[in-house]
């Protein structure tokens, strides 16, 4: 396992600054956004069609010492305006064929929220069974919307190499372990995780018992933090949509890792991650408010490194 860099963070420098920023810091991992919510500040998809900028982009990652860890997409790719859903999902598409192209793994994503019905024009989000239009609704996202869409783009990924992996986040059909394991089900195997703890902690969802309940269906892992605030806990609850820059009176936030949990707690959570065959990137990601981006990277990268297990077992000699 290995200490990693989603580079969206540090979107204000160039690549070449981003490499030298991160070799100072002993990083040779990186996670790079493709486009969508991301941006893509350093990794374009015009290096598809252009074999001089992707042999010279390839030539400067290895001559830097790095290698990527995932291309990331978070999109809406079931967005019920057509226009965005296009743009989102042509996104994917050509992140998936990037990845081949890199020898890159994983392709990251959101798994989309469609809206009420054709022609709507907002995501619509289901929280609750009742009403019971509610459930029509969500039905009708998933058998016509969800399971149709990510059926056919997994076994695309599957035809170049290349996994996908969702993150589950709230606002989208797949926010929670039950949920992506349901759409991992209709649409096959080649589909899994993006974990990230910090938006299983608000939703009240323990991060190191989910790692039990998804197993080999984790694919990459971001590394970072969430805060739960007791004092604004029971007028808010957790669905809560005060802007994330008003710290004082949000029920939770996100953190910087080791400012939500401690030691202990990411000791544990690396620990069943290997116990349960993941042993790849955590890959920082870095959206704490009350930190500036060099700060809370450097202290995650510090934090990481005393937490992360590297070295393969030996064999267990004392039985």
């Amino acid at each position: 396992m290995r200490v990693g860099v989603f580079t969206a963070l540090l979107g204000n420098l160039s690549l070449d600054d981003v490499l030298k920023k991160l070799t100072s810091l002993g990083i040779a991992t990186i996670e790079l956004g493709t486009g969508n919510y991301p941006g893509d500040p350093h990794c374009k998809l015009s290096m598809l069609d252009n074999a001089p900028e992707l042999q010279e982009f390839q030539k400067k990652l290895a001559g830097a010492g790095f290698s990527i860890s995932a291309l990331s997409c978070h999109g809406n790719p079931l967005h019920p305006d057509q226009s965005i859903a296009r743009a989102n999902q042509e996104v994917n598409r050509k992140t998936i064929l990037l990845a081949e192209k890199l020898g890159v793994p994983v392709v990251i994503d959101f798994s989309g929220c469609p809206g009420d019905q054709e022609g709507a024009k907002f995501p619509n989000w289901v929280t609750c069974p009742w009403p019971p239009d509610f459930l029509e609704i969500l039905e009708w996202q998933w058998e016509k919307k969800a399971i149709p869409f990510w059926t056919e783009r997994t076994k695309f990924a599957a035809d170049h190499g290349v996994k996908i992996a969702l993150e589950m986040h709230p606002g989208f059909l797949v926010y929670s372990p039950e949920t992506m394991l349901k759409l991992r089900a209709a649409a096959g195997p080649n589909i899994g995780a993006n974990y990230d703890p910090s938006h299983l902690f608000w939703q009240g969802i323990d991060p190191i018992k989910a790692i039990r309940v998804l197993g080999d269906a984790i694919f990459h892992v971001h590394a970072k933090d969430t805060q739960i605030y007791d004092f604004n806990l029971p007028r808010t609850g957790v669905l809560d949509t005060k802007k994330y820059t008003d710290e004082r009176n949000r029920s939770w936030m996100f953190r910087t890792v080791g400012y939500g949990h401690g030691a202990e707690w990411w000791n544990e959570f690396i620990s069943t991650l290997r116990m349960y065959g993941y042993d790849y990137v955590l890959s920082i990601e870095h959206e704490d408010s009350l930190m500036s981006a060099e700060e809370g990277l450097t202290k995650a990268i510090r934090f990481l490194e005393n937490q992360v297990i590297r070295e393969i077992p030996a064999a267990a000699w004392w039985v």
